[in-house]
């Protein structure tokens, strides 16, 4: 079993740099992708970047491309999501999920675990 705790978000005026945190727990966590996706209010969860298993593969949205930054340290179970440029439109909750295999996929039904959100609140 694999559990996933998500932190790092707050209010931040548009333009600055966040950096948000996984921290899991479950021996094969470090064997899995792991992704980040985000969901606005009235929007459908969508996905944001993920990192394969050993971290020589990622991949973003368009949205996201050249601003985050998706990296990972399996020594200490944790994968992060630096944010720079910050914009209003990335106003949404965001989620880190384990996936079910060891390479990144951006479908959402490939994950299996979870976590229970952050807020980030991007004001102009």
């Amino acid at each position: 079993q694999v559990q996933v705790v998500e932190s790092g978000g707050g209010l931040v005026q548009a333009g600055v740099s966040l950096r948000l945190s996984c921290a899991a727990s479950g021996r094969t966590f470090s064997m899995r992708a792991v992704g980040w996706f985000r969901q606005a209010p009235g929007k459908e969860r969508e996905f944001v970047a993920v990192i394969s298993w050993n971290g020589r593969s990622r991949n973003y949205a368009d949205s996201v491309e050249g601003r985050f930054t998706i990296s990972r340290d399996n020594a200490n179970d944790t994968v992060y999501l630096e944010m720079n440029s910050l914009k209003p439109e990335d106003t949404a909750v965001y989620y880190c999920a384990g996936a079910k295999g060891p390479l990144g996929t951006t479908i959402k039904t490939e994950y299996a675990y979870w976590g229970q959100g952050t807020q980030v609140t991007v004001s102009s």
